[in-house]
């Protein structure tokens, strides 16, 4: 049967480059986004990843389909931009960041798990090198990124049948990218088609065991 992915956060950047990597290579792709258009074989569904009735029909698509193969979490929001040090960090908006961070990718786990399970697929968490480093102005997102990383560690000890990879894209010239650094040029950082989606794909296809994965390791394998 033709394999079928849920991808999160798929508007533009990494998710909308990595929906049509997969649906060039005749996947169906379900995806979370406010804005089109997309190739055929793609399935949008237009919401918020925080809210439970989207997150649920998400999955319904995925079910009408036939299966579920990969559930890719990438949908994100960085929080206040520029980035607040966090002795400045609006206390009131911590929630926003963790809900919809390490959240929603949870309950969505959840809800996509008997699809999952049944396919032995797998879920990416798209993660942060910020959740393992300390960058100025990171405080609250890498925070996320790092219970996120937590999230998946234990998910993979709880669901041997299921591949749970956290991965760190790396650096890429998106517009997440752009809100952190206002006014600065960031035209060196890579395109996501020309590094992330590839390394993304390798993971696919080598399938390792479940852990924290990055990009720039996986594309050094491949070179």
């Amino acid at each position: 049967m033709t394999p079928v992915a849920i991808i999160t956060g798929a508007s533009r950047g990494f998710g909308r480059a990595l929906a049509v990597s997969l649906v060039d290579d005749g996947w169906h792709v379900v995806v979370d986004a406010r804005s089109g258009p997309f190739p055929d074989r793609t399935h949008v569904v237009r919401g918020d990843v925080t809210d439970a009735a989207h997150r649920a029909e998400l999955v319904r698509v995925a079910e009408s389909l036939g299966r579920l193969d990969l559930l890719v979490n990438n949908a994100s929001t960085l929080g206040p931009s520029p980035l607040p040090h966090l002795a400045d960090f609006p206390v009131d908006g911590i929630g926003d960041v963790f809900r919809t961070n390490a959240g929603a990718p949870l309950a969505l786990v959840q809800a996509a798990l008997p699809l999952l399970r049944r396919s032995g697929g797998a879920v990416v968490n798209v993660t942060s090198d910020a959740a393992v480093e300390a960058y100025e102005g990171w405080g609250l997102y890498g925070a996320s990124k790092a219970a996120l990383d937590q999230l998946s560690n234990v998910l993979a000890a709880e669901e041997p049948d299921v591949r749970v990879w956290a991965f760190d894209p790396g650096d890429m010239r998106t517009q997440m990218h752009q809100d952190a650094f206002p006014g600065e040029d960031i035209s060196d950082r890579p395109e996501p088609e020309t590094v992330a989606v590839p390394a993304l794909r390798r993971l696919l296809a080598d399938r390792p065991a479940s852990g924290r994965v990055r990009a720039t390791d996986l594309v050094a394998v491949t070179a």
